[in-house]
Parts: C-alpha cells; structure tokens; sequence
C-alpha cells in the first residue's frame, strides 16, 4: 500500500531524558493483527487500512526505535526505587483529533534495561484482557488508556503452560506515574524533578504551580477512584507505579468487575492480604498520594515544614473529594432519590444477600417504573428489600435518569475468560461479540441477553486473575 510518513514527536525523552533509555523493540518477523481500534485509530491520523497491512512492522516497534522509560514505586507497600518499563516502550506521542498529545505505548515488545530478569513478552490472553478492559472503561466513561491493537507475534512465551506470544499498541495521555516522581525524587537531582514537574503541568494542567499540580492529582485521582467504585471495578494492583499523573486507569494486569457486593472482594491471586480489595482503593489511593506528596516536597517550599504543612492541606482533601464523588455518584444510581441513610441501608442489605452489583442497578429502573421483582428476585431478604424499595419509590426516582448511568453490559469475568481463552486458540469470535455488547454498555439490546447474565455460582467462587508477566 505503500509508505506512510508518521510524525511522532519525543516531549518525553527531551524533558528527562535522564528517564528516557532509547532501545529497540524485539524482532517479530511475521506480525499478525488480532484486533485493531479504528476509530481510535482514526482518532490519532492513523489509516486503519495501512495498520492492516504494511503498518505492522510499526504497531510491535519494528520501524524505529523506542524509549524505556525510567520509574520508581511502591508495590504492595514495599519501596522499589528501580522499575521503569521492563517489557515496554515508548514509541513517541501523536496528536489525537481533539489537538492534546497522545503517547503510543507498547507492551510486550521485549527485554529492555529494566527487566529485571523478566522476559519481556506478553501473551495473547493478557493483552486481549487489556484491549477489552481498556475499551469497556472508556466506553462507560471512566478515564483511561485505551488500546489501538494486539498483534500475535509467533513468538511462544513461557508462564504455568507455554502461550501465545503477542505486543499491545497502548494509547494514553501520558504514562506519568506516581512512580516517576519517586524515581526522579531518589536521584537526588532537584533539577531532574522539576523538569519532570514542568513536563507534567505542561501536558496536563498547564499553567499550575507546583501545588497545584499535585492539587489537580488528588482531585482526578478522587473522581477516578469514585468512578471504578461505581461500576465494581477492581484494579487488583494499585501499586504507585500504576497511578498515573492524569488520572486515567493504568494497566489492566489482574484487574476485574466485582460480581456480588462484598467490599473484601479480591481477585488478584498475587493479593494475598487483600490490600488492593474492593473496599480498600480509596485508602489506598490516598496512601498513593501521599507517596507523590512525598517526593513533590522540594517543589513546595523552601522550608520543608512549610512544604510539609501545604502538601498535607492539599492531601486531606482526598477523602471529602472522593466521599462526595462517590455519594453523587450512587445517589444517580438511584434516579436522584436517595439519602446517606438510604445508600447505607442498600449496601448492607446487597452484601448480606450477595447480590450481583451490576445486574441489581439495572433492574432497579423497572422497580422506578412500578416492576419491582426483577430486582428483589436477586434477594433472600425479601421482607428488607421490599421495605428498602418502598422508602426509596417515596422519593420519586427518575427511572430514564437511571437508564443512563447504570450499565447493563460490563466485562464480567467469565465471559472475559471466555473470550481469552477462544482468542489464544486462534478464535477471535467470542471477543468480538463481548466487545459489541461492553463498548456500549447502556440500555438493553435484543441477541445480548448472554452479556447482561451474573457469572455461574461455581465460577465465581474460585475465580482469580493473573498479572501476566
């Protein structure tokens, strides 16, 4: 089809390119697409047509060097001051349709200088997990990477069995982390973090001061967090390196949508103490914070107990953020009819009766409309929620209202796990029509009944995800 000319800059690797190492994707002699975005693509003045065919060598990095870039973090509580991208690159930023820079991302795509005795590869399952976790979030609205293609490699990786080998295209504001700010703080250059500072301003909040910098994280990170806990999300690995600067979701690793209501819900089979639970990610995102509060100290103020007392001003609004977020956000839920009080109730009542999260705020709009038993049929508690559903009808809630914020199609597990597992036979079937039914999510569809279904009992009860690597 002949050359294409793609112009990606490098605002990255001329900022710090103390954190920008220039390598070179592994070889993938035979790429072959699995699942390409067009939209996206087209989004980003990309020609879905070339990315087809001749664009290969370019989505697994096989065109033109890449950068690795350079981050600290803290995982699952213990401080790792050398991580950075062991089986990624950064292969430059594009300007999206809306004129603000997109980086493009690749996972998978081999050993670099921070592997860390890690492979460098990806498989077809995880990868496909984070094209269909990416574009479910970004579908209901949730801030987000996205992604823009899995391409099957050959290659054969090694993990409990041998896999498919394949390189995920990712698409993000920026992969700014909390980590970035940690690593940059621990090489003890001043200089180092402030041009890291003023590349994050500058892409994201431009115009801010240093504070007010950290000021735009907490508050993206509050409404973030809300927003996964509103539709059941669970991240699994909510470790610094995984919060980004911009407040998108970041890494689709053992991630999940929480099927019965239980705060203590854990899928992640590296989670072992549950840090990363459901009920847990508010906390633990504040903790996260107060970590990028940490190495931001030096841009505060001189005086660091002055910089100290600023950031935990700043900080101590995390919690009132995300409290109201979070309230706002159910109170919607309810059609606009609901008190603390009522919530509170509801939740208990759904987590001692173990009722799916997504399947009760679906069929609740019909309990507006005057059909109550689609939704107390998921209960045991018959006399509680016929009680709950009175008080709340009493307050006029707006059914429609409801329609449009409580998704009826999610990513469940099972037929995630579906998907993955057909996709690494080669059948791409399955996640295709999981992909028809989560990226658009709302209202219900004639033929889709099968996504709008709770998991199996049986399959609930043992599930875990993996981090793939």
């Amino acid at each position: 089809m002949g050359t294409v000319s793609i112009s990606l800059s490098s605002d990255f690797a001329r900022a710090v390119p103390e954190m920008a190492v220039s390598w070179e994707a592994a070889r993938v002699p035979q790429p072959a697409l699995l699942v390409l975005n067009e939209p996206l693509a087209k989004e980003l003045g990309l020609d879905p047509a070339w990315l087809r065919s001749d664009g290969l060598p370019f989505l697994v990095g096989n065109e033109a060097p890449g950068v690795a870039q350079a981050y600290a973090g803290h995982q699952f509580g213990g401080y790792s001051p050398r991580l950075g991208d062991g089986r990624a690159l950064l292969l430059g930023e594009l300007t999206h349709a809306d004129g603000h820079l997109r980086d493009l991302h690749l996972k998978g795509s081999g050993r670099t200088p921070f592997a860390r005795g890690g492979d460098g590869l990806a498989a077809v399952g995880p990868m496909l997990r984070e094209y269909v976790l990416s574009e479910a979030m970004h579908a209901l609205g949730i801030p987000t990477t996205r992604s823009l293609a899995v391409v099957a490699t050959g290659a054969v990786v090694h993990r409990e069995t041998p896999l498919p080998g394949a390189v995920l295209a990712r698409v993000a504001s920026s992969h700014l982390r909390v980590g970035s700010f940690q690593y940059a703080r621990n090489t003890g250059d001043p200089d180092l973090l402030r041009r890291l500072a003023d590349h994050a301003i500058a892409r994201h909040y431009p115009g801010s001061t240093y504070l007010e910098l950290f000021e735009q994280v907490v508050a993206a990170q509050a409404a973030l967090v809300a927003q996964w806990m509103l539709v059941g999300f669970i991240h699994g690995v909510m470790n610094t390196d995984n919060m980004t600067i911009s407040g998108e979701t970041i890494d689709y690793g053992p991630c999940a949508f929480m099927e019965a209501y239980d705060p203590a819900t854990v899928y992640s089979s590296i989670d072992h103490r549950g840090r990363y639970a459901y009920g847990n990610q508010p906390i633990i995102a504040e903790w996260n914070l107060a970590r990028l509060a940490e190495a931001l100290l030096p841009l505060f103020a001189d005086d660091e107990d002055r910089a100290v007392s600023l950031a935990v001003e700043a900080l101590r609004t995390f919690e009132g953020q995300f409290e109201r977020a979070w309230l706002d956000g159910l109170q919607a839920k309810l059609g606009g009819a609901g008190d603390v009080q009522l919530v509170k109730d509801l939740l208990a009542l759904m987590h001692a009766n173990h009722v799916d999260f997504t399947s009760f705020f679906h069929r609740l709009s019909a309990a507006a409309r005057g059909d109550a038993e689609p939704a107390r049929s998921l209960f045991l508690d018959l006399a509680g929620i016929d009680d709950w559903i009175g008080r709340w009808r009493a307050l006029a809630p707006d059914a429609d209202a409801m329609d449009r914020v409580n998704p009826v199609y999610v990513p469940r597990n099972h037929l995630v796990e579906e998907a993955l597992a057909a996709g690494s036979a080669g059948d791409l079937g399955p996640l295709e029509r999981l992909l028809e039914a989560v990226t658009a999510p709302y209202g219900e569809r004639p033929g889709l009944e099968y996504f709008a279904a709770p998991a199996p009992q049986d399959f609930s009860a043992t599930y875990q995800t993996f981090c793939g690597t």
